[in-house]
């Protein structure tokens, strides 16, 4: 039977967290029960993940948004109280994965988008290799691209720049990553896919030409978690379950 310690130091070091410069803890958050057969992962540790997770009686709950953030206040209260107490009531462990799950080259977010997408990966770039560029499934304009985006993740993107281009290069790093939009343009990309999009992108994407699209950050950040807990399974006997919720966010 799976150990708790086994799973998360298998996990620490396939991720290689210790590179990483994050601003929420990767690993181990929450403690439960000692041996593990059940894994529940999910995007985000919600309430609603949790509640899943007690349903299904699972021994871990592992996601990519995790419980405590460096700008968060450190006072487990309100919120923060109900969902570790409930995790805590049922013995459950809760591990998250944060950026060493964005930037993984296999099983990342980043890396898991492009698969689901059909996009060719060329390399990674930027702020810890968070950035990763290549170029699309087909040579295509922008609508296409968008059109993809919508089918293929469930939820329709927002852009802002010129639809009509033709997206030869394309540059993309999942969730809130906007701020990655200059960097991309700088390298000479198309297009930008991300998860969100601030006020400032419209400016950038309307002033250089390359467009920006925001396809949702939960969205974008459904497969490396589960991508991950796969690899689990082929390294020990688990069960894994995937909790998804409808965010539009």
């Amino acid at each position: 039977m799976p150990k708790r310690q086994d799973i998360i130091r298998w996990c620490n070091e396939f991720l290689r967290t210790a590179e990483f410069h994050d601003y929420a803890p990767n690993g181990l958050q929450v403690e439960g029960r000692e041996e593990v057969r059940k894994i529940v992962c999910a995007v985000t540790a919600s309430q609603a993940a949790i509640d899943y997770a007690v349903v299904q009686n699972a021994d871990m709950l592992l996601v990519h948004h995790g419980l405590f953030w460096k700008s968060e206040p450190i006072t487990i209260t309100g919120w923060k109280h109900r969902r570790i107490a409930t995790l805590i009531r049922h013995n459950i462990n809760m591990a998250g994965y944060h950026l060493p799950l964005d930037a993984h080259p296999e099983l990342g977010n980043n890396a898991q988008l492009a698969v689901r997408m059909g996009w060719h990966i060329e390399g990674q770039a930027g702020e810890q290799n968070l950035l990763m560029f290549g170029t699309p499934e087909a040579e295509a304009d922008g609508n296409a691209l968008l059109a993809n985006l919508a089918e293929r993740l469930g939820r329709q993107p927002v852009s802002a720049g010129d639809l009509s281009r033709p997206v030869r290069k394309l540059a993309w790093c999942t969730g809130g990553a906007q701020g990655f939009f200059q960097q991309a343009i700088d390298m000479g990309a198309d297009a930008f896919v991300t998860g969100e999009i601030s006020e400032a992108q419209y400016h950038l994407a309307q002033e250089n030409g390359v467009l920006f699209v925001s396809a949702g950050h939960h969205a974008t950040e459904r497969y490396g978690i589960q991508a991950l807990s796969a690899r689990l399974q082929q390294e020990w006997p688990l069960e894994c379950l995937f909790f998804d919720e409808d965010n539009p966010a």
